[in-house]
């Protein structure tokens, strides 16, 4: 998340902060087959589910620190960083939903507010604008739901752990929700003004 900045220093592809990213998108499938085994007859990996989405949740961190302390930021890493964090969180709605550990109404909000964000940037395309700029909300609400689904994962089985990781997994996701929907409010006045600037300026 850290790898957005609105000053591009440099157009280089193979960068220490993208080839990070770059891991992030592959381990995705991996995630998402890892939650969904046990659904398809596999034994339960839910440990390494957990490895893998940590792991991620580490290369995030340091994908931006890297950037900007070596100087690499670039366009590709402006786009690979968000990406990866939108695909963790689909994966990670798609395999929470289908083991019913999260509710479908949830994964519906979130899913409507990605689709609101996709028609926003198809608005800016057409009027010669890049995608909008990760904010601080929205950093704020990918923190808060890439720490809510592991604890949801965490909380399905019994025992001490799983209630209390149920207790601070949906306090996470109420947050994190709260959160994404109010940037995506703020992208989409965002979206507005640059929009009604243009059609002035004609």
């Amino acid at each position: 998340m850290e790898v957005q900045e609105t000053r591009v220093q440099t157009d280089r592809v193979l960068t220490i902060p993208n080839m990070l990213s770059m891991a992030r998108l592959v381990g995705v499938p991996l995630f998402l087959w890892l939650i969904l085994r046990p659904e398809f007859g596999g034994p339960k990996s839910d440990g390494w589910a957990l490895l893998v989405l940590a792991l991620s949740g580490v290369s995030d961190y340091l994908d931006g620190k890297l950037a900007r302390r070596w100087n690499q930021i670039s366009s590709l890493g402006r786009l690979l960083d968000p990406a990866a964090d939108r695909l963790y969180i689909l994966s990670t709605l798609v395999g929470l939903t289908w083991r019913e550990i999260l509710p479908l109404w949830l994964t519906a909000v979130l899913l409507a507010r990605e689709l609101v964000l996709l028609v926003m940037v198809g608005i800016l395309r057409r009027h010669g604008y890049p995608p909008p700029q990760v904010n601080f909300l929205g950093k704020a609400a990918t923190f808060n739901l890439m720490y809510a689904f592991p604890l949801l994962l965490l909380s399905d089985g019994t025992g001490w752990i799983s209630s209390l990781a149920a207790i601070f997994g949906w306090a996470f996701a109420g947050w994190g929700t709260t959160l994404y929907w109010w940037a995506g409010v703020l992208y989409v006045v965002q979206v507005r003004r640059l929009v009604r600037a243009d059609t002035v300026a004609d």
